[in-house]
């Protein structure tokens, strides 16, 4: 089945990668949709069964791309549209409903970030088996910017769901930086299977602060358009259909954090941060640990 190739966009949660992926979404030849996370399992009914209690609103996003793109708007109504074309849906490949949903868009190319893809390397896999032609950003972010930020989300709800817990404590600590390596060492080795000219990496820092050279560098990659109108046009993520809270049971699809500020100006940087000295989420003096540190540094923090 021919469609355009779409746009996918992996990190690790909170860096910076739904604003981003609003940026890129308004492009005039792109389609933004919110975390679909379809391709997680082979089957719909197997991603149904497996998004059910406390991983309910990883399905958030697909439930409001449809509502859009079906009914025209996210409203309670359009929602319960949305679960009937899942239901009628169940015995299909996530392959065959992802395919649909850019041939809904075409001739626009769809543009997708998820962090939960990074979680398994099969998963990854799997995208990359059903779109060999897409193409891959990896937005790094600084761990330390990225713990702070998950942790402000529920008190990291998002690290306790996924288990990224120290352990040698007593109590345990919410570890954050546990799954910034996990996710980010999963993408790097994905990405040694995947040709240079379909992938990038770049940090989210460096997008914010310089918005309209890395932005213009990433269009061409891409192959997308670039002028005057374009440029305004990425710098107003708040704009995409999906840049707020959703209707009540599918309000997330997307960083919190972002959709209450889904402004550029929001997500600025102020002050240098450091890898070096303890860390806020902990009560101890602990800071990161080795393999975090390394990493990170061959990103180019310091």
């Amino acid at each position: 089945m021919s469609v355009a190739q779409p746009i996918f966009i992996l990190g690790s949660q909170c860096s910076f990668t739904s604003l981003v992926w609003a940026m890129l979404g308004q492009h005039p030849e792109t389609y933004g949709v919110p975390e679909l996370n379809l391709l997680l399992t082979e089957t719909l009914e197997e991603f149904a069964l497996s998004l059910r209690g406390s991983r309910q609103f990883q399905s958030h996003g697909l439930l409001r791309t449809i509502a859009q793109l079906y009914a025209g708007e996210q409203t309670l109504c359009s929602i319960d549209m949305a679960h009937r074309w899942i239901f009628n849906r169940l015995h299909s490949m996530t392959a065959e409903i992802y395919f649909e949903l850019c041939h809904k868009v075409s001739p626009l190319r769809l543009v997708e970030s998820s962090h939960v893809y990074a979680t398994d390397l099969e998963i990854l896999n799997r995208i990359y088996n059903t779109f060999p032609h897409a193409y891959f950003l990896h937005l790094l972010c600084h761990p330390r910017t990225q713990g702070e930020s998950i942790m402000k989300i529920a008190n990291g709800a998002m690290a306790i769901l996924e288990d990224w817990i120290d352990y040698s404590t007593e109590p345990p600590v919410v570890e954050p930086q546990y799954g910034w390596y996990k996710l980010n060492s999963n993408i790097l080795d994905f990405l040694k299977g995947v040709p240079a000219s379909q992938k990038m990496t770049i940090r989210g820092e460096d997008i914010i602060n310089e918005p309209c050279f890395n932005l213009e560098n990433i269009c061409r990659w891409l192959n997308l358009n670039w002028d005057e109108s374009v440029s305004a046009a990425l710098l107003r993520p708040q704009d995409s259909s999906y840049a707020s809270y959703g209707p009540y049971g599918t309000h997330l699809g997307l960083d919190p954090h972002f959709l209450k500020y889904p402004a550029l100006e929001a997500h600025k940087t102020t002050g240098v941060v450091k890898l070096e000295g303890r860390l806020s989420w902990r009560n101890d003096d602990k800071g990161f640990i080795p393999e975090v540190l390394q990493m990170a540094q061959e990103f180019g923090y310091e």
